[in-house]
């Protein structure tokens, strides 16, 4: 199947919060998705199968410098290439607005996640004692240099 990566809209905020419950242990809200949603400094984009999201990411920026929040997958479509996608159109996107580069933070023990960032050329640049709660783990800080 063919996906593609466009803006989210408020009908998959939904479906966007319950991915969002179902992958990390301190999920946003359906109000803090929706005010991500309306806030000019950001986008979520996603990928849908039959009109429903499969999977998003979410990123802000200011000035020339983007900040990815969270990269999803609903778990039954993982492994299908759409956090590899939803990541390039990001990217894209990040170009086209100017920004000099795109940086994020990503648990030190999620292997899948660092080695996918890497494909795509981000550089560990730091890390964060106890930056994720339940549980307590690092940061690796990952950036993306687009000048």
């Amino acid at each position: 199947m063919e996906y593609e990566a466009v803006p989210a809209s408020r009908n998959d905020l939904e479906e966007i919060a319950r991915i969002e419950n179902l992958c990390f242990s301190l999920p946003h809200s359906l109000e803090q998705l929706e005010r991500e949603l309306e806030d000019k400094t950001g986008m979520i984009l996603c990928v849908h199968s039959e009109d429903v999201p499969i999977g998003y990411i979410t990123m802000k920026y200011v000035l020339d410098e983007g900040y990815i929040g969270n990269v999803a997958v609903a778990p039954e479509f993982r492994r299908k290439g759409i956090a590899a996608l939803l990541l390039s159109e990001q990217i894209k996107r990040a170009q086209e607005l100017g920004l000099s580069f795109l940086t994020l933070e990503v648990r030190e023990t999620n292997a899948p996640a660092i080695s996918l960032y890497e494909k795509f050329d981000f550089k560990i640049v730091g890390k964060q004692k106890n930056y994720y709660t339940a549980p307590k783990e690092n940061a690796i800080i990952m950036t993306l240099m687009l000048e």
